[in-house]
């Protein structure tokens, strides 16, 4: 049984190869683990929710019901996240303008899952990825884990003495099986966030229990909605989904399961069968986001089980508590989100420093990670260019 020699001793735990097929669990480091992807999670679901107007029982039962089934699926803590820059997109074009609707959004998701679906199954995701090199992996996986830490940084600087006394605690419960840093987290940011808002007690006794159950999203859905969904929507996310859902993803699972190894052909398909779920049920587009994993892995998760008890959770939530989601998501403070989204990036941007011994491919790497922070797509072909360049000499560093 082989041990990576630059494990930390909770990877290390994770580079072991079992000798048996993994199986779920559901201990206290899953539930610790399963809260780790909150800090991208929250954010965007009541953006949409907030800002868009969309049904607070869609969203969260199309993640849910994803999350369950690929924690069933690969077994491992593979996670279902928000796709960010179509995110983004939607909810700041939505609040300065009319243009993006509800219905658009649907119509990306239905268009997106079409997409990755076929892709999978033709095999072209292989072929795409195949033409990446490693060093522009590391780069983009790097990137991501930066750019994970510098959003944490911003939450953060909202108060810095609750950041910098959650962080510290945080640091010296990582190891901890007994208090898991997650818990610890998450109870102290609900107190602090009760003590500065006493009115939040209130808010909490009114919520309420609201059996509810979904409605097709797209029987009102337009040709003018779906042409702004593909085009201000779908497409300008492909490239982003392309190096952080399929191959950062990837990279980030075989490194830490190589004994539960996936293919960027059946993450193509699971990200467009859950797409066309969530189109159907009036949720949001998805991908399996390598930040996600590295903050479940980072709390404590290292099976399937922490993303279908999130799972789990998010459906109970949508279907009986939907009318309280602001009110629930409202108890933790955005300091904490921060911290947890910091502590992702460095779990992320930590298992990237496999850096060549080659000055050219690591500075095909350093610039790959610098524009990953800013815009993947953009990453991404740079990257593959000035390696090209390099490797047929028409570029020196």
């Amino acid at each position: 049984m082989a041990i990576e020699e630059d494990a930390t001793a909770g990877d290390a735990e994770l580079a072991v190869t079992p000798p048996q097929p993994l199986r779920n669990r559901f201990d206290r480091m899953e539930w610790a683990g399963a809260f780790g992807d909150l800090g991208t999670l929250i954010p965007f679901v009541l953006a949409y929710i907030t800002v868009m107007g969309l049904d607070p029982l869609g969203v969260l039962l199309a993640f849910g019901v994803c999350m369950v089934v690929s924690g069933l699926w690969y077994r491992t803590p593979f996670p279902v996240q928000p796709m960010k820059a179509l995110g983004v997109v939607a909810t700041t074009q939505a609040a300065q303008t009319a243009t993006i609707t509800p219905q658009a959004v649907y119509g990306a998701g239905l268009v997106t899952g079409v997409l990755w679906l076929v892709l999978g199954l033709t095999g072209a995701t292989r072929w795409v990825t195949k033409i990446v090199t490693r060093p522009v992996v590391v780069g983009i996986v790097l990137g991501l884990g930066l750019g994970f830490m510098l959003e944490g940084i911003k939450f953060m600087a909202v108060g810095w003495l609750l950041s910098a006394a959650v962080l510290l605690i945080a640091l010296l419960l990582l190891s901890s099986r007994q208090v898991p840093a997650m818990f610890a987290i998450l109870l102290g940011g609900a107190a602090f966030a009760v003590i500065r808002d006493p009115s939040l007690v209130d808010a909490l006794r009114g919520i309420k229990f609201e059996a509810r159950l979904p409605s097709f999203a797209l029987a009102g859905i337009a040709w003018s909605d779906f042409v702004i969904g593909v085009v201000f929507l779908a497409i300008p996310q492909v490239p982003l989904t392309l190096g952080n859902a399929m191959i950062a993803i990837v990279e980030e699972n075989n490194r830490l399961f190589p004994h539960r190894p996936v293919s960027e052909r059946s993450v193509s398909i699971s990200t467009g069968l859950m797409n066309l779920f969530g189109a159907g049920v009036g949720g949001v587009p998805m991908c399996h986001g390598a930040g996600g994993m590295a903050g479940h892995v980072r709390f404590g998760a290292r099976t399937g089980g922490a993303v279908i008890i999130l799972g789990v959770l998010l459906i109970l939530l949508g279907l009986f508590f939907s009318g309280s989601v602001n009110t629930i998501f409202g108890v933790v403070p955005r300091e904490i989100l921060g911290v947890i989204l910091f502590l992702t990036g460095a779990q992320l941007a930590l298992g990237s420093c496999d850096f060549s011994k080659d000055k050219g491919e690591r500075f095909v790497t350093i610039v790959t990670a610098g524009l990953s922070m800013w815009n993947i797509g953009l990453a991404f072909v740079m990257g593959l260019s000035i390696y090209h360049l390099l490797k047929r000499g028409w570029m020196r560093v």
